[in-house]
């Protein structure tokens, strides 16, 4: 049996998982200040207790020699075995603050999220330019670093769009019970990328990822819709 300080090194391990997944074992190493053979046995319990997870981050560009480093996030299983001191006690504490102010205080904080997200990411985002598509890849890289796992993908169709997909989001759970987060998000993204998106499905909502639809060119004109239009 684990002594008890094998166990709060376990937990401090899950615990980083879930707040910068997807991470690697030497990242978390370096966090903890432990060796990387020691945090992957505590990943090797993590992963059996189906905790935590590996992920398959989407590679940009060509990939180098090797085998690519693993990255880990939490499972829902690892969700829920955390401490109340996180999701349930994020989702007891807003669940108090609309029986005491109803829902415009839910709506309220929603705002505030909102605002902080473009607070913390517009300085990346303004510094990608005024293309769309680097603004959003910008968006998408920092995203990733606070555990989103987002990545930007092309689309095809009658406009000029993609995708912003976001694999994995730390506050799921506090999201199922109060999607006015997840508006908010998008609202933020929105201005952030000074367009109009769209949020196609979400995590929270039971789908496989987060995915938000961002125009980044005019319509294309087919040419017998073009002929059309000189009549």
């Amino acid at each position: 049996m684990a002594d008890q300080s094998e166990i709060r090194t376990r937990e401090h391990v899950l615990d980083l998982i879930v707040e910068k997944g997807p991470v690697t074992a030497s990242t978390i190493a370096h966090v903890l200040g432990l060796t990387t053979a020691a945090v992957r046995r505590h990943i090797t319990t993590l992963e059996e207790a189906r905790e935590i997870t590996e992920h398959e981050p989407c590679l940009v560009g060509k990939r180098g020699r090797g085998r690519p480093a693993r990255h880990y996030v939490a499972t829902e299983h690892g969700h829920e075995s955390l401490p109340e001191g996180y999701s349930e006690l994020a989702t007891k504490a807003l669940g108090y603050l609309g029986q005491v102010g109803g829902g415009s205080a839910i709506e309220s904080f929603a705002v505030s999220r909102s605002r902080e997200i473009e607070r913390r990411y517009a300085p990346v985002v303004r510094e990608a330019g005024s293309d769309p598509r680097l603004r959003a890849q910008a968006l998408a890289d920092v995203l990733t670093q606070d555990g989103y796992a987002a990545t930007v993908r092309d689309i095809g169709g009658e406009t000029i769009a993609i995708q912003l997909c976001q694999g994995h989001c730390p506050i799921q759970q506090v999201a199922e019970d109060f999607p006015q987060l997840c508006d908010a998000e998008t609202q933020a993204f929105a201005h952030l990328l000074d367009v109009h998106v769209q949020r196609l499905a979400t995590l929270a909502g039971g789908e496989h990822v987060c995915t938000t639809h961002i125009p980044v060119g005019l319509p294309v004109i087919r040419p017998a819709a073009r002929s059309a239009l000189r009549k």
